[in-house]
């Protein structure tokens, strides 16, 4: 009976954390879908919108350090509920936005609005109610999040048929306190007063020494490689089958097809359950990341080639994304998972701001094959240090992998 209700305890928070954390990022992918009639209309370039999603990058990434002590002190409910009302004027600001100044403050209020109530959030929740066993739930959430643009980039294009760009900010706004607030408020789990400092049936917690400062430098190296590659390759894809000679509509058509296959992937990567780790899942998956560059690289663009490109790279990153947000699990309990997904955030929302500037500056000054290479070499790299980090798995984590 107790499993039971543990079950039925995380499954309810998996179910408001995958409405939140879809609502949250699909709210946020704006520019994908309006970004010309956003430049149109504020007299602002192109290339200057889509900055509004590295203000909030940045923003998310500056703003999270900061919340490692009320996330520790208030639990994750509290914060993700007052992230939710700092959204609103988020998105007021943006439906008011004539130029660029109060559009930039619109992204910077979202920015700390997302280091409170999306992905690194949800994780601390799903950490709080599972701890180390917390991979499957995650799994299933990165499963759900991953249709977050499926589901919101035409619900954006047909409020902004109905209502204009400025009357859809204003329906997200809205859906802050009238969706995300009440499910925060009575889906997620109350912080007990002793849940951080005491075990079950209120002894004392043992806590594992904490991980050595070399680990954490290592998991933050590797991720950020990974997160590098994998958002700015994610921005670019079209551009990239365009310079490898696909026609514009099959550049399209082959780029619609990563959400699908990484989706899938996250899928397999589920169903597989407790079977391996974020380790052993990154490997395998990262392994796809450098044959795909490799066989763009060498055989060029042919329809066949970036087909079987889309196939492993989809795969592969679609793994990853799960596998960034599990690996730290391995090495962290409870007390010690908050600090640490805390001080990675700022230098992870930072490369996943710059990945993409960095990587279209190199495709169109030096061609595709320097944009891939770069790639390789920060997958490889990625690679080889997870070899290392292999070796430093915690001894009761080594067994349970065997």
């Amino acid at each position: 009976m107790p499993l039971l209700i543990a079950d039925l305890r995380i499954f309810r928070v998996l179910f408001v954390l995958a409405v939140t954390q879809l609502i949250g990022w699909g709210t946020v992918s704006l520019p994908a879908v309006i970004g010309r009639q956003l430049a149109a209309d504020l007299g602002m370039d192109i290339a200057a919108v889509f900055a509004g999603t590295s203000v909030f990058y940045i923003a998310m990434g500056v703003a999270s350090p900061w919340l490692a002590g009320p996330f520790t002190r208030h639990g994750a409910r509290r914060v993700m509920m007052a992230g939710t009302l700092v959204a609103v004027p988020g998105f007021a600001l943006l439906a008011a936005a004539q130029g660029p100044v109060v559009y930039f403050a619109g992204w910077v209020c979202l920015g700390v609005a997302g280091s409170a109530t999306l992905t690194t959030a949800g994780l601390i929740v799903l950490n709080e109610v599972a701890g180390r066993n917390a991979k499957s739930a995650i799994g299933a959430l990165m499963l759900v999040t991953g249709l977050s643009n499926s589901v919101f980039w035409p619900t954006t294009a047909f409020l902004t048929g109905m209502l204009g760009w400025r009357g859809t900010c204003l329906v997200y706004a809205a859906m802050m306190p009238l969706v995300c607030l009440p499910l925060f408020a009575f889906g997620l789990p109350r912080r007990k007063p002793t849940d951080a400092v005491t075990g079950r049936g209120g002894a004392p917690a043992s806590r594992p020494p904490a991980p050595s400062r070399g680990t954490f430098y290592l998991l933050l190296t590797t991720l950020g490689l990974y997160v590098f590659v994998t958002f700015g390759m994610g921005a670019l894809l079209i551009e990239l089958f365009k310079a490898e000679g696909l026609s514009a509509t099959e550049a399209i058509s082959f780029g619609s097809m990563l959400g699908v296959i990484q989706v899938a992937a996250r899928g397999i990567d589920f169903l597989g359950g407790g079977r391996w780790d974020g380790i052993t899942t990154a490997f395998v998956a990262g392994l796809a990341l450098p044959i795909s560059m490799l066989l763009l690289m060498a055989i060029g663009g042919a329809t066949w080639t970036v087909a079987l490109f889309m196939l492993l790279y989809g795969m592969g990153s679609g793994a990853l994304a799960v596998a960034r947000a599990t690996m730290p699990l391995i090495f962290y309990d409870k007390a010690e998972f908050t600090k640490a997904m805390s001080r990675m955030a700022l230098p992870l929302n930072i490369l996943s701001a710059v990945s993409a500037p960095i990587l279209v500056a190199l495709l169109t000054r030096f061609g595709s094959n320097a944009l891939l290479g770069l790639a390789l070499f920060c997958s490889c790299a990625a690679l080889a240090i997870l070899m290392l980090l292999g070796r430093r798995r915690p001894a009761a984590v080594a067994a349970a992998s065997r």
